[in-house]
């Protein structure tokens, strides 16, 4: 009894599904370098750009945002009392993501009444407080208290996975980022800890990237 032939693949049918799927993987990576290249661009835009809005605030009113003492006089319209005045002592107050109540979060309304960011200007809409393309909070405070950075103040976003800080310090720095105008931290039980040899960056785990003026 004559016995059927076994039907199987050539060697020329295996070799042309490992190079589709070797295409497939090499677009679907290249898609992803893409995406991550895009977000790191849009973290990047946010570093830059608040610092210019600051200055620009400073340069029309001589005061900073959220320090503003005559922050309803110079963007509330007369009679109107649509924002809360700063202390005027040439600091902002609170760290970059504190509540509603701190010069460093009042600094958004103050910056977006006077048309130089946008965003909602109420500080009860849930939408107020601004995010980077990460969904990760974006904010302001003082030097010297965050991450060891010098300098009048800092620009800290968050929730910015180590494989995009690296890419980020690149773009903007030295490449290192324990070291230089940006660096990265982890959020800790005693705040927020630089990157250093004792506390590595974690390409897969969320960081904290600051930057100073």
């Amino acid at each position: 009894m004559q016995s059927k032939a076994q039907a199987g693949f050539t060697l020329v049918e295996i070799a042309i599904v490992l190079l589709v799927v070797g295409l497939l993987l090499g677009g679907v990576m290249k898609g992803q370098a893409l995406i991550d290249s895009a977000k790191v661009k849009n973290l990047a835009q946010d570093l830059r750009t608040v610092p210019a809005m600051i200055h620009a605030y400073q340069d029309r009113f001589r005061a900073l945002p959220g320090d503003d003492p005559a922050a309803v006089r110079h963007l509330c319209d007369s009679g109107n009392t649509c924002t809360v005045v700063g202390n005027g002592n040439g600091v902002i107050n609170g760290d970059w993501n504190a509540g509603a109540d701190a010069e460093s979060t009042r600094l958004w309304q103050h910056l977006r009444l006077a048309g130089l960011a946008t965003g909602s200007t109420s500080t009860d809409d849930p939408g107020f407080l601004p995010r980077n393309a990460l969904g990760g909070r974006l904010g302001v405070q003082r030097g010297g208290s965050v991450l060891g950075l010098p300098g009048s103040l800092v620009v800290c976003s968050d929730n910015v996975p180590g494989k995009l800080v690296r890419q980020l310090d690149i773009a903007l720095d030295d490449g290192d980022p324990a070291t230089g105008s940006l660096r990265a931290g982890t959020s800790g039980d005693d705040g927020l800890q630089a990157v250093s040899s004792a506390n590595p960056l974690t390409e897969g785990n969320a960081h904290t990237v600051c930057s100073n003026l």
